[in-house]
């Protein structure tokens, strides 16, 4: 019987960019959310229950095809719209 009553901790895997520069956000066989720029990641980590987890540091999370800095085509973007 297993009397150790640590919750297993999730594998986050940041996926590569797409063709649009968004990255999918995954744990296990289950999508989170698709990302475009590290805050996205951040958030949807939120919306999952586990914001605990520094999201550029931590070991829980694989980044693949590019770390938390590589968002192409996407960073010039992100925060800015245009109003009318």
């Amino acid at each position: 019987m297993n009397t150790d009553n640590t919750t297993p901790q999730p594998h986050i895997v940041v996926h590569p960019p797409a063709l649009d520069g968004s990255r999918r956000v995954t744990s296990g066989d289950a999508v989170l959310g698709v990302a475009s720029h590290l805050d996205d990641v951040v958030e949807i980590l939120r919306l999952a229950d586990l914001d605990r987890i520094e999201v550029e540091e931590s070991d829980l999370i694989e980044w693949q095809g590019g770390g938390p800095d590589d968002w192409p085509g996407l960073s010039e973007e992100h925060g800015h719209r245009h109003e009318e």
